[in-house]
Order: C-alpha cells, then sequence, then structure tokens
C-alpha cells in the first residue's frame, strides 16, 4: 500500500499534522508513506522516524505537478490541509481515496471539493461564529487533522507532537544559557496592538525577574533584534538558527514567550509551558484551533488599540502570567 500525504503551508500547521502523520504510521505499518511538502516547511519533519519519503516542491513546480509523480502508484491521498493546493495535489495523485477538509462556511470550497477529493470532512470551526458565541466548541487543529486518519480507517491515534532533534543540535546552542525566558521576536510583536516601543518596555520588565532572558528571531525581524541587542535588553539575541537548533533552544526554556506563531507548536513539541498572545481579531477562534497543545499555557489577547494604558495593560498581563509560569516549572 502507498500513501501520499501533503501539507503545503506553514512549519507550525506541519508540526500539528505530526501526531496524524504518526497515526498513519502505526494504522499501516507495512505501508509506503510520503509527504509532500513545501520547500518552506519540510525542515519541521526531516529525519521524521514515521515518513518513508519526504518531497518538496520545486522551484516552479506547481501542487498538480507534484501530485503526478505519484499518479497510478497511489492508495490513498490525505491532504493534511484545508486549501486547494494540497486538493490538487491530491488529486493529481488518482488515489483511489482521496480525503481532505474544509470549514463549515467556505462554501464555495464545499462546492468543488468533489472535484477534487473522494471524501471531506466538515470542520465547524469559524472566526466569526466563534466570535458571536464564545461558549461554542471549537476543537484544536490537531484533532481535526485526526479525523482524516480516522476517516480513511486509521486504527492508531496518537496525540504527541513529533519534532527531530539530536545531540548534534543541542551542542549547536550548548554556550547560551538553560532555564531561560525565552522570547521569540516576529513581526506581530511590532504592530496591531504591540509597538516596537512596547515589546522593548515587556523586555525590560522580564529582564527584572531572576532567570536569563534570551530572545530569538527570524530574518524578518533582523532590524528591530539589532537594536534589542544593541540596548542589551536581553542576555542573549539568537538569530537565524537552523529549524532544529531552535527547537533545542526552546527545549532548554523554563517559559516561552510568543505571539501567535508556529513557535507556539514548538515550544509545544518540547513541552514547554509557554505564554501566547493573539490578535484581537478573532482571538476566541485562535485561542482554541491553535493553543499550546498538551501544555501548561496562558493565552493572552492583544488590545484593540496602541493607547500607552492599553500596551501597558498587555505588558503586565503578559508579564504577570510568565511569573506565574516560572512559579509551577
Amino acid at each position: 500500500m502507498r500513501i501520499v500525504l501533503s501539507r503545503l503551508d506553514r512549519v507550525g500547521d506541519l508540526i500539528l499534522s505530526t501526531p496524524a502523520i504518526r497515526s498513519v504510521r502505526r494504522s499501516w505499518p507495512a505501508a509506503h508513506v510520503t509527504l509532500a511538502c513545501s520547500r518552506y516547511n519540510r525542515v519541521a519533519v526531516e529525519g521524521n522516524p514515521d515518513l518513508d519519503e519526504l518531497v518538496a516542491l520545486n522551484p516552479g513546480e506547481s501542487a498538480e505537478d507534484l501530485g503526478a509523480r505519484f499518479a497510478g502508484t497511489t492508495d490513498l491521498a490525505i491532504a493534511l490541509a484545508p486549501r486547494i493546493e494540497d486538493w490538487r495535489l491530491a488529486r493529481a495523485t488518482r488515489a483511489s481515496r482521496r480525503i481532505g477538509y474544509t470549514y463549515q462556511r467556505r462554501y464555495l470550497a464545499r462546492l468543488s471539493a468533489h472535484a477534487h477529493l473522494t471524501e471531506l470532512v466538515i470542520s465547524s470551526a469559524d472566526p466569526v461564529l466563534s466570535e458571536r458565541d464564545p461558549l461554542r466548541p471549537v476543537r484544536h487543529e490537531v484533532d481535526q487533522v485526526l479525523e482524516l486518519v480516522e476517516r480513511a480507517g486509521g486504527s492508531s491515534r496518537c496525540v504527541d507532537l513529533v519534532v527531530v532533534i539530536d545531540d548534534l543540535d543541542r551542542a549547536a546552542i550548548a554556550h547560551l544559557p538553560r532555564g531561560a525566558i525565552i522570547v521569540h521576536l516576529a513581526p506581530r510583536w511590532l504592530s496591531g496592538g504591540s509597538t516596537p516601543e512596547s515589546f522593548r518596555a515587556l523586555l525590560r520588565e522580564l529582564r527584572s525577574l531572576p532567570v536569563p532572558l534570551i530572545v530569538s528571531h527570524g530574518a524578518d525581524v533582523r532590524e528591530a533584534a539589532a537594536e534589542i541587542a544593541a540596548e542589551g535588553l536581553a542576555d542573549a539575541v539568537v538569530g537565524d538558527l537552523p529549524f532544529r537548533a531552535w527547537a533545542a533552544l526552546f527545549e532548554g526554556a523554563r517559559v516561552v514567550v510568543t505571539v501567535d506563531t508556529g513557535a507556539t507548536h514548538v515550544a509545544s513539541a518540547v513541552r514547554r509551558p509557554m505564554v501566547v498572545l493573539y490578535e484581537h481579531r478573532f482571538f476566541v477562534l485562535a485561542s482554541r484551533e491553535w493553543a499550546p497543545y498538551r501544555v501548561e499555557g496562558v493565552c493572552l489577547r492583544k488590545p484593540p488599540d496602541e493607547r500607552p494604558e492599553s500596551l501597558e495593560r498587555s505588558r503586565h498581563e503578559i508579564f504577570f502570567a510568565v511569573q506565574r509560569l516560572l512559579e509551577h516549572a
């Protein structure tokens, strides 16, 4: 049996799909399992022991082109993302069973699904309906993706996130202090209910706690990170780490602080408590569907504006949440 899974979107979402990948492996232990991904997100699953093959889109290659590589040889295709590109890839495999999912109110997608998939799972997650009724149940994305494996006939349900880290990855960050508060700097800290000035003020407040403070970042905020390093606002400012070294850095943290990015799911995979600041708009859905998974976490909402008093209140919420997690760690 040959199974092709696809997830072409973001790193964090692919991490949230690793329980489904493991469930596929354990449900069909003799199958050949391939994951089709993007060149961007493949770092999240390199070395994953549950895959026989990892194939990424080549530059200029379409999802259909990638799926066509498996045409006529695939028994089961599962689109792990609710996106048309993953559906198209599944269709191009010509597998006899092609399973995917979409959201309840994506009516056009539901109408077109039959052209790509043989079976469609409907998720009840909806940002507008969740804001109207905050008590409306919202399933975590991990559980939504696991439902696809169940629909395919999977007999095993695994719930642990999988990120591979080895001693070489840990050695790459061994010079940095362990047991630190790690704040992951991403663009969402710098706008929309947060500002560069407020973020630096937050670091000053966190620096008062009796543990080291590390700021990690990617290339998209290099300039802001350089300013933080120049001001000496953290014990270390670390950027552009290879993915697995970044995960190893999180593994040694006492608490991770981040906005709603893939850092949330890396921290969940290495079982670190965290504070996550979500966007004000559609907070109810985001803080449930993409919440810290099976770890202690505090989900906070960005303020609706950038008035000084709103930013100060947000910083205090973050500071006291970190303080509580440190007490429990």
